[in-house]
């Protein structure tokens, strides 16, 4: 019999039930360490008292009501968030692949608008994941999202990894846009270099072209910092966030400079439920806690520590894993044996983590863990690896 659900997700074998903190329950009533947070999204972990204190606050108000009217909610969050960046302006939807097609709609629309139709294309780069929807999955470019999906939607050029000659070759008459994550999170952890992300503004400068980061995954301080290019110093003209900002809340937003975004005009773009007051009362209740003055040093220092001890933990099993990647508290663990196979040992230890790309284990904690969850969550990343060498299962 065909299930209820649609089988599109290959489920562990559990069902969570209730969350506190770093932790999640599961219906037998066991305690997991939860190093996954809803990939990325639960960045004050779970039932954090603001957060919870924030949604039922406003659940008792309002709901709903469209952008057919003014959101009070909407206009604050939109201002905070130009206060805190590069920005001028910002558009709300419900999720990253939306913010994904915002960002790519606005850069079209851009070209469009400055007398250039022709345009439309934008380069993106291997192992990149923007989303599922059929432009994003054109976007990411990777065989297995595409497959069985008809044609490919046409505009985008892929090229690989931070490769700068290839780039440069692909940059031509239709290019509209160069579009990047500055660490790629489904493609491995793999953080772009500096200097190259240095070149891209100024290729996007020189060319006329805008340049878009995706940083769905590595936004709201996920990096240490409230957005991972402010490392670089390099500043888009627009941006995708979503994950972080709604903290465990659907929320996506497409972030943009005036210049960028001057050509949309009413009834360019839309979205029924993007902004509803639910949304941007926990999304600025998120901020409320990731813009205080202590949170991103604290970030920094327990990301310095964590990554600290996973060196230690990569020179104690070299059979097993290979390095640390990532920055921040996106850290992933490049695995010497199929990453899969070790997300599901340490499942059984009550330890939650994330597959990726390249073979990778990405370890994606709330941001406000203690040095208590880092030293637990290496005790049990330990104990899985003694399993897999226990069993032989081990590089040479």
């Amino acid at each position: 019999m065909f299930p209820p659900v649609l089988p599109t997700y290959n489920r562990a074998d559990v069902a969570f039930v209730r969350g506190e903190g770093s932790y999640l329950f599961a219906e037998d009533g066991e305690r997991y360490l939860d190093f996954g947070a809803g990939i990325a999204v639960n960045a004050l972990g779970h039932a954090h008292p603001h957060l919870v204190e924030t949604l039922r606050e406003q659940a008792g108000k309002l709901w709903h009501t469209s952008n057919l009217y003014h959101i009070p909610g909407q206009e604050k969050l939109a201002a905070r968030l130009v206060a805190a960046s590069f920005a001028d302006t910002v558009f709300f939807g419900n999720s990253g692949a939306e913010a994904i097609e915002c960002a790519i709609k606005m850069a079209r629309r851009f070209q469009y608008g400055a007398g250039h139709p022709e345009r439309f294309r934008i380069i993106t780069f291997e192992g990149a994941f923007h989303g599922r929807t059929l432009a994003a999955i054109a976007a990411g470019g990777q065989a297995k999202y595409l497959e069985g999906f008809g044609p490919k939607v046409e505009g985008f050029d892929q090229v690989p990894f931070a490769d700068l000659a290839a780039l440069k070759a692909a940059i031509g008459p239709q290019t509209a846009a160069l579009l990047i994550e500055p660490v790629q999170g489904e493609g491995g952890l793999r953080p772009v270099p500096t200097e190259f992300l240095r070149t891209m503004r100024k290729l996007c400068d020189e060319h006329g072209l805008l340049l878009i980061f995706d940083e769905v995954q590595t936004g709201v301080g996920r990096t240490g910092k409230l957005f991972a290019h402010e490392w670089s110093g390099v500043t888009p003209d627009i941006m995708a966030i979503a994950k972080g900002i709604g903290g465990g809340f659907p929320m996506g937003a497409c972030l943009a400079t005036e210049r960028a975004a001057r050509a949309m005009a009413p009834g360019s773009h839309a979205s029924t439920f993007g902004g509803n007051p639910l949304a941007m009362a926990v999304g600025n209740a998120v901020l409320d806690v990731v813009l205080a003055p202590e949170f991103l040093p604290q970030v920094r220092r327990i990301s310095g520590y964590a990554r600290q001890q996973l060196e230690g933990l990569v020179a104690a099993h070299p059979g097993v894993f290979a390095e640390v990647r990532g920055e921040g508290l996106m850290l992933g663990l490049k695995m010497k044996v199929p990453n899969a196979e070790f997300v599901n040992v340490l499942r059984s230890h009550h330890m939650l983590a994330v597959p990726a790309g390249d073979n990778v284990v990405r370890l994606l904690p709330p941001l406000n863990i203690e040095e208590s969850h880092v030293r637990e969550a290496v005790a049990l990343l330990g104990a899985a690896a003694r399993d897999l060498e226990a069993a032989g299962k081990t590089a040479a």
